[in-house]
């Protein structure tokens, strides 16, 4: 399978990913991270709302493999959760960069995606480059 790996996206070790666009952040997981997993079957996603500390889970996802937690790659607060996601988690491999997304946050600090990884040292690390 070719995963994909766009360039405007900022990546965890944990497989999220973070989109930014002024201070709000979408949230989701990557097409290697769904990959892995297999057919998914269950989400659970923060209330809006909700104040998200990076480092600490705000959810998981579920596979017919396992269940992982899900990590916000920045702190912020919920302003948006994909309820047609929540609906259909089986949907989230079919766009995970677009449609599949997961979460909008309204961050407190950009900054904290600096250490995040880029496009190319996350395919790195999860290619085994």
């Amino acid at each position: 399978m070719d995963l994909e790996y766009p360039e405007d996206l900022k990546y965890l070790d944990s497989h999220e990913y973070a989109r930014l666009d002024g201070e709000i952040a979408t949230i989701g997981i990557s097409a290697f991270a769904i990959d892995q997993l297999g057919d998914l079957v269950f989400l659970e996603l923060p209330e809006i709302g909700d104040a998200l500390e990076r480092g600490e889970s705000f959810g998981s996802v579920e596979s017919v493999k396992a269940v992982e937690d899900l990590y916000p790659p920045v702190s912020g607060t919920v302003i948006e959760r994909n309820e047609a996601m929540i609906e259909s988690p089986e949907l989230i491999a079919e766009d995970p960069y677009g449609e599949g997304w997961l979460l909008k946050l309204r961050i407190n600090d950009p900054d904290e995606l600096e250490d995040a990884l880029s496009a190319n040292e996350y395919r790195a690390q999860v290619e085994g480059d």
